[in-house]
């Protein structure tokens, strides 16, 4: 693919190996493997450190990327692909989870700082700014806990998979997750971010709602899913 002056790099964060797939910290990964796959563009080159799938979506060009350097030197690739991609920071979408927002949740912003996600620091300190756009997906905290000083309770739980509750609240979220990247691409961020930022709601339908209200009780009661 040559250089278009309109070209977007969207880049999912997670960790490589099959062992991370399914853990809430691979949620970026996640939404792009199913944003490659709605848009028939395949993850078959590799491009320094990262995995990419390139193609023309809505009539724009588009990369792709699932950084392979482990979550914490996630900069490292999305740095050296914006310098091959002659690309700078605007040109940047990074889709990551986030334990401050609650399950399913999204928000959409551009700027601002990491709020402790290793992979977005690593991305600020790396390209050398905040200034690119974020899709943050919400995880929850472990437990619905306000404790962010248990650092090993809070690597265990995004190191952990969804239960069976949060796993319909999440599929239904990467839906959504591919809808408000097609609205970036066609519409720009603040036609988006007043969609997607306008609503409360984790999903949409009915459906959804009834799983959220279900997963809040089997929360509140003494059953595990870990």
């Amino acid at each position: 693919m040559g250089r278009y002056s309109s070209l977007k790099l969207i880049v999912g964060l997670g960790n490589p190996g099959q062992g991370y797939s399914d853990n809430r910290h691979n949620v970026g990964f996640m939404c792009v493997n199913h944003f490659a796959k709605l848009h028939n563009i395949q993850f078959s080159k590799k491009k320094g450190d990262a995995r990419v799938a390139e193609g023309i979506i809505n009539d724009e060009p588009v990369i792709v990327a699932k950084p392979q350097t482990f979550m914490n030197a996630s900069g490292k690739a999305v740095n050296a692909l914006l310098s091959r991609l002659k690309l700078n920071a605007d040109d940047l979408i990074v889709v990551h989870d986030d334990l401050d927002l609650s399950i399913g949740r999204i928000r959409i912003r551009k700027g601002g700082s990491s709020g402790g996600h290793k992979g977005i620091q690593s991305i600020i300190s790396d390209i050398d700014t905040a200034d690119f756009i974020r899709i943050r997906i919400g995880i929850g905290r472990p437990d619905d806990s306000e404790d962010r000083q248990d650092h090993e309770q809070v690597i265990d739980y995004v190191l952990s998979g969804f239960s069976p509750f949060e796993r319909a609240v999440i599929e239904k979220t990467i839906v959504r997750v591919n809808e408000a990247l097609d609205s970036l691409l066609q519409s720009g961020l603040v036609p988006t971010m007043n969609t997607f930022n306008s609503s409360e709601k984790t999903v949409t339908d009915n459906t959804s709602g009834q799983i959220v209200e279900e997963l809040e009780r089997h929360r509140n009661s003494d059953v595990s899913y870990h």
